[in-house]
This record gives structure tokens, sequence and C-alpha cells, in this order.
């Protein structure tokens, strides 16, 4: 029996893919778990014109994304942390810092998942600090930190 693949499956193929495997597999698994659907002309026309909807979706996702990366990369945020007189840094600024920031500037859309930061930054100066805004597109936000006076 010929089925339309509906969700990834990790031996049969990807989302979309039409292929052939048994009638009892198909009707009796596949089919009622919502993994497939059976491949007959009408659910052919009408899976394609829902992949197509998504890629449009999608499409505006990215140039959405693209737009506010434009922003993004003007942006330059300014924290402050206290530090001794040997120049040690008490305290650090993560994900979640670094999104409020931006979120207080504005950039609503932004949480802390999609800040990229493999550990807090604990040191003095200017560094850039990757922003995730979709698979395909990341934006780069300018972050410095100073001497607490």
């Amino acid at each position: 029996m010929k089925i339309i693949l509906t969700q990834d499956h990790p031996k049969l193929g990807p989302k979309g893919a039409i292929v052939e495997v048994a009638d009892g597999y198909a009707r009796n698994y596949l089919i009622p778990q919502g993994f497939a659907i059976a491949a007959t002309p009408s659910n052919l026309k009408a899976f394609q014109e829902l992949q197509r909807q998504q890629q449009q979706k999608e499409a505006k996702r990215r140039e959405r994304a693209e737009k506010l990366a434009k922003k993004l990369s003007k942006v330059k945020l300014a924290f402050a942390l206290r530090t001794a007189e040997e120049g040690k840094v008490f305290g650090s600024i993560g994900t979640q810092d670094i999104a409020r920031a931006l979120q207080e500037r504005g950039f609503h859309e932004i949480d802390k998942h999609m800040v990229i930061l493999e550990e807090p930054i604990k040191e003095l100066g200017t560094f850039r600090v990757p922003i995730r805004l979709h698979p395909e597109v990341t934006a780069e936000v300018k972050v410095e930190v100073e001497a607490q006076e």
C-alpha cells in the first residue's frame, strides 16, 4: 500500500515522503497512529497544498527574523558588575539578563532560550553574543561589561 508520511519516521523517511509498506502495517499502525495517510489522488493534492502553505508561513517567519536581525545588529547593551580592587568580578551576565535587557529595549519576542552563551560572562570587556532568531537566522548583539562605581 502506498502512503504519505505526515511525520518524520526513523525507518520509513521524512515527512511528505511517499512510501510503499505492507497493507496491514499501514492500516493497523501507521494510519491510526497519525504517522501517515493513504496515498490517494485527493490526499496527495491536499497534502501538497498543506506543504505549500507551510512553506509560505516559514518564508514569512524567516523574513521577519532577518528584519529583526538587522535591528539587533545595531543594538549595544551595557552592564555594570561589582569588582574588587584587584579586578576580580563579582557576579555574571547570563542569558536571562541579556534577554531581559533586550525586552526592555522593545524586542519583546526575544527570550532567554534564543540567547546563545556557552557560559555566563564573568569578566569585563566587550563581547559579541549571538541570538538565534530562526533555525537559519542568527543575529549578534554587542554586550559591554563595565566595572560598577
